[in-house]
């Protein structure tokens, strides 16, 4: 065979080549954004067939509303707390097994049925009054995850005035939700972010790790100003974070943080400003993430590493400075 003719058939196969092969398309990203649970949320996703996802996102959210939002009257939670007897749906049912799981880990720095005190305090269904220590031990006694049982799908509470408030963990699982309705439509690449929680998988439209701001915890409790304290790289995990920096009210001269202790009734005091856990789902690090902000910062180290899910970045002040600490995987 002559090179002519080895030539010939070269070119014969390139051009084949180029008319048969497919080559990978750039990945189109959307986004998406709303109001869900008294926030804002936000999806950028890179879909395999490029579909718009927004009926299947409005979807995972709606349901997690239905079942979590204790401001929807006809939400399963609502109807727990109303002492309905109600079929608990596998949502809630998620939602419950992993919290009591962290309250256990936490000797109950995390508590769903902390709900009682955080009206009273002025943060949930409630206005805000002036607190009495009086009306903080009465109602304490209906505060503790160890009263309610979980028997036959069903919700079995020792006192019919304890209440459960999903507000710590709601918010993660919604994004974990979110993510497996992505995931669910061939979706490999996306970012969830709920009112500051959020879940992300593959790369951004750069084609490297999602960059995420951790904010620094400056007191706004209009939540105008956000200032960046550090950039990270993430991928395939959940993140949350819990501060008080924000969250927050001023009454008589006195000012009252959002994050109440489940064990004291008080609203915490101590020199944590902000606690943020990544872990592989959202929901785990929403939960770890208050329990780290109940307990202080002590306590936040020490869970952080003895438990090998979580990585922490911790901001804290000392003589007047802000510090930062994180774990050695972070």
């Amino acid at each position: 065979m002559t090179k002519k003719t080895l030539f010939t058939l070269f070119l014969f196969a390139l051009a084949a080549f180029f008319l048969f092969y497919e080559f990978p398309k750039d990945k189109i990203y959307q986004h998406r954004d709303g109001f869900i649970f008294g926030t804002v949320y936000s999806v950028t996703y890179s879909n395999p067939e490029s579909k718009d996802l927004s009926a299947a996102i409005t979807r995972a959210l709606d349901d997690v509303n239905n079942s979590l939002s204790m401001f929807n009257k006809q939400s399963t939670i609502a109807k727990v707390n109303n002492n309905e007897v109600v079929q608990l749906d596998s949502l809630f049912l998620t939602v419950w097994n992993v919290g009591q799981e962290v309250s256990r880990s936490t000797d109950g720095a995390f508590d769903m049925t902390v709900a009682p005190l955080v009206d009273l305090w002025g943060f949930g269904l409630k206005n805000r009054e002036i607190v009495t220590d009086a009306e903080v031990d009465s109602l304490r006694q209906y505060v503790g995850y160890d009263l309610v049982q979980l028997e036959d799908g069903l919700l079995r509470k020792t006192y019919p005035q304890m209440r459960i408030d999903a507000g710590a963990i709601a918010k993660g699982y919604a994004c974990d939700v979110v993510a497996d309705t992505l995931e669910a439509y061939g979706c490999t690449d996306f970012c969830i972010e709920i009112g500051g929680e959020l879940v992300v998988k593959g790369h951004n439209s750069k084609g490297v790790n999602w960059h995420i701001a951790i904010n620094k915890p400056v007191e706004d409790s209009t939540c105008v100003n956000s200032e960046i304290q550090e950039v990270v790289e993430l991928t395939n995990c959940g993140m949350a974070t819990s501060g008080n920096y924000r969250n927050y009210y001023e009454l008589d001269g006195k000012r009252y943080s959002h994050t109440i202790d489940p064990r004291s009734g008080y609203p915490v005091r101590h020199n944590l400003l902000s606690a943020t856990i990544v872990a592989p789902d959202c929901m785990t690090a929403d939960a770890w993430a208050t329990a780290c902000m109940v307990a202080g910062l002590d306590k936040a180290k020490e869970w952080i590493e003895a438990n090998d899910d979580l990585k922490g970045y911790l901001i804290y002040e000392e003589n007047g400075e802000m510090i930062t600490w994180r774990s050695s995987d972070f």
